[in-house]
């Protein structure tokens, strides 16, 4: 019942109607994305729910041609329940690196856009083709509350969707 469900709730994100978005930044340095990514805010997936301490983390798997992805966070609290989501990633767009492939599970992959980004790679922006979900990480969780804000404003004015975020704890 659960699978049911959670292939239920896919289809029914599959038929958005709303505008689909494409853009992404004009290029990635997949060496310099890898590693630790602080998530800050976004709108979420029902699998993320309740996130402090939220890291993403990206490790280049040259052996697979992959990317290995690692979300963890705390469950409810600061200190909550620990949890791990890992996931694959493949380069879709090897022109840009900004527009990937990823899996949380086989067969199940999705498009994982990187649609904003410092030319510093000390924060990003990702999103996907229907902005149902948005991710705003950074490099270090200590970012002020008006460097998020830049970030947001410059996301919105490349015309992804930046309405009802919900925001992370982070203490490390």
């Amino acid at each position: 019942m659960k699978y049911l469900n959670l292939i239920s709730l896919l289809v029914l994100a599959g038929c958005s109607t709303a505008p689909k978005y494409e853009k992404t930044v004009d290029r990635v340095e997949i060496e310099k994305f890898m590693g630790p990514w602080y998530v800050m805010a976004g709108r979420f997936t029902p699998f993320e729910t309740e996130v402090h301490n939220g890291i993403e983390t990206y490790t280049w798997n040259a052996k697979e041609n992959r990317i290995d992805i690692s979300f963890t966070f705390n469950k409810g609290s600061l200190g909550g329940t620990k949890k791990s989501y890992p996931q694959k990633g493949w380069i879709h767009n090897s022109i840009t690196n900004a527009h990937w492939k990823v899996s949380p599970f086989w067969p199940l992959k999705f498009d994982y856009l990187i649609v904003d980004m410092a030319s510093d790679y000390s924060w990003t922006v990702i999103g996907v083709p229907d902005q149902d979900y948005v991710w705003i990480m950074v490099r270090d969780y200590k970012i002020s509350s008006a460097k998020i804000d830049e970030i947001i404003k410059s996301a919105a004015s490349r015309g992804y969707n930046m309405n009802d975020l919900v925001f992370v704890q982070h203490k490390h």
